[in-house]
């Protein structure tokens, strides 16, 4: 018997590996894997959960419109522009399906998120990777693996998982840099935490082009990564093309209506910023007295960088923070190798890893 071939690049695909956390009864666990927020969900979104949960014999709205109209009326956004989706994964590969095939060129760049070279690959495509400068973006790296096959950009901004952004005017540069054909996809997964005067999450830049789409994610702020919640806002034709190749019911009831109240919970909002507002910043400082290496972020968590000797590198700080029942994010997938991405916990959390990195590192340059 022959087996199924599957299409072309698929094979070529590493399969996405979550941030690691263990579930045991008894132990302590701090998981700081997978950005999530330490406030979790807004009670108004859990509130919203348990009564969907009444009506789970029924099918959802397809169009999730209760949900895009409350997106639209907190970003000041027209609804039927909007698109739901299983996350914005699903969003991110629906680009991907829609206007990518073999022969066909994708850009990411060097520390980019991982489901952009997977939905570039799926696709029959093949991935480009530019070069970045200090864990940063770089247009002029961007502008130069564009050619004639180019037919798409994913930008990560801010990225995951270097926590840096490219500010606006060198977004719009890169906009213009690129041919007309080509889509310029900004994945804005962690625009709420950002409070720098010269970064846009590119609603405008949507608002007021025909090849420039915009994805966000409930994941991250809004504190439901269970229910995989998120949505672009596109070009009205391209929102036709998404609409007509998503799944009919992508997006589930429980989702819609957490989502709609998570959204309008500005006070769980502010608060989640405050607190990440707060941290970042005394965390990192912390970890500098370390002497470790802290990429600057503007998200809501922390890359950081270890010494190449053994035994004080970022595999034997990584094992010794799991004896203590620690939980952060190897990133050997992004070509960072010695480098921990620590998501911002609550205060608890954040002194126990500050202390247990503390007690590693002492222990080790005393050694």
């Amino acid at each position: 018997m022959t087996a199924p071939i599957p299409q072309p690049g698929i094979l070529e695909i590493s399969p996405y590996v979550p941030g690691k956390g263990a579930l045991s009864k008894g132990a302590k666990i701090i998981k700081l894997s997978s950005n999530e927020t330490p406030l979790g969900p807004s009670p108004a979104a859990i509130a919203a959960y348990r009564e969907a949960a009444e009506h789970l014999g029924r099918y959802p709205d397809g169009s999730a419109r209760q949900l895009r109209q409350a997106i639209g009326d907190a970003y000041g956004l027209n609804p039927e522009r909007i698109v739901c989706g299983a996350g914005s994964d699903e969003v991110l590969n629906l680009l991907a399906n829609a206007y990518l095939g073999p022969g066909d060129e994708a850009i990411y760049t060097e520390h980019g998120f991982l489901v952009y070279r997977i939905a570039i690959l799926a696709n029959g495509a093949t991935p480009m990777v530019a070069p970045e400068t200090a864990c940063q973006a770089n247009v002029d790296a961007i502008l130069e693996q564009v050619s004639e096959r180019t037919k798409m950009v994913f930008l990560a901004n801010p990225n995951n998982p270097t926590g840096t952004y490219v500010a606006i005017d060198e977004v719009r540069r890169l906009r213009e840099g690129l041919p007309e054909g080509a889509l310029l996809v900004l994945d804005a997964a962690y625009a709420e935490y950002v409070r720098r005067n010269d970064y846009e999450s590119g609603l405008e830049l949507v608002a007021t082009s025909d090849n420039t789409v915009m994805t966000r994610t409930f994941s991250k702020i809004h504190g439901l990564a269970a229910l995989r919640l998120g949505w672009a806002y596109c070009p009205k034709d391209i929102a036709d093309v998404l609409n007509r190749i998503r799944g009919p019911f992508n997006v589930t009831s429980a989702a819609i209506a957490a989502g709609t109240a998570a959204i309008a919970d500005r006070g769980h909002i502010e608060a989640s910023v405050r607190h990440n507002e707060d941290w970042l910043g005394r965390v990192a400082e912390a970890l500098s007295e370390l002497q470790l290496e802290v990429t600057p972020s503007v998200g809501n968590f922390l890359l950081v960088h270890f010494p190449k000797e053994p035994g004080c590198d970022a595999a034997a700080a990584d094992a010794h923070l799991i004896e203590r029942g620690i939980y952060l994010r190897r990133l050997e997938s992004y070509g960072l190798p010695n480098a921990l991405r620590m998501t911002i916990g609550t205060e608890e959390e954040n002194l126990e890893v500050i202390g247990v990195l503390r007690e590693f590192l002492e222990k080790r340059r005393g050694a």
